[in-house]
């Protein structure tokens, strides 16, 4: 089956206002840039977004936040946004602040069939207001339910037209997890290849968890908080 769509527009099918999406990438690395700027221009609003990070100001999904598409945050980091700040405080946007490793796995799980389960994170803390908290050997653990989504946008590093992917790096986080957890998931790629060119044993996310993919174009690739020795 293929499943190549021409470009991130034709990818976006189907979405409406109020869906939950999950955003793939680390930081700035890794994120689907072509899918984020079709959800600009699509005006699709009331969006929760599940994503490690808010993006920055200017770039990633500090675009969607600016034009107030985005009514709910499920995220881990977001300290390089100061929209997303005043959004927070001046209660213009509603914020779930999950631990990094307890985000990843819920969405594992999500994508598992795991409706939920036990961490020690968030224990103690207002993370555990209102959930279930159960000892095993002697230690408290905190419930932790699954996540999952209408659409995922996902980001590869190579993709042949069956779905199969490959990432490259730090885009390994949270991606992989993303494109098992959703209804429908969008992937895009640097490079697009006929299938059977990738090598079985480098596959990261098999095509069946794929529903469609397009080859992306003009990355900028930014870094957050570029350091350089003197």
């Amino acid at each position: 089956m293929n499943k190549v769509v021409k470009n991130a527009t034709e990818a976006l099918q189907g979405i409406q206002d109020h869906m939950t999406l999950m955003v793939g990438g680390f930081g700035l690395c890794g994120i689907p840039e072509n899918s984020i700027a079709a959800l600009l221009q699509s005006g699709v609003k009331g969006l929760t977004v599940i994503s490690n990070n808010a993006g920055v100001d200017d770039f990633g999904l500090g675009f969607l936040l600016k034009t107030k598409q985005i009514r709910k945050m499920i995220s881990s980091y977001v300290g390089e946004n100061a929209e997303f700040e005043r959004q927070l405080l001046g209660g213009e946007l509603e914020v779930d602040l999950i631990p990094q490793g307890t985000l990843a796995e819920r969405i594992r799980a999500g994508g598992a069939g795991i409706p939920a389960f036990f961490t020690p994170a968030g224990v103690g803390t207002e993370v555990a207001e209102g959930k279930e908290i159960r000892e095993f050997n002697g230690k408290l653990y905190l419930m932790e339910s699954w996540l999952r989504a209408d659409f995922a946008f996902v980001k590869a590093w190579k993709g042949d037209t069956m779905g199969n992917l490959v990432y490259k790096g730090t885009a390994r986080n949270f991606n992989p997890m993303m494109a098992t957890a959703a209804t429908i998931t969008v992937a895009e790629v640097e490079e697009l290849v006929p299938a059977g060119e990738l090598d079985p044993n480098e596959i990261h996310t098999p095509g069946v968890y794929v529903k469609r993919i397009f080859k992306g174009s003009n990355y900028e690739k930014r870094i957050e908080q570029r350091t350089v020795s003197k």
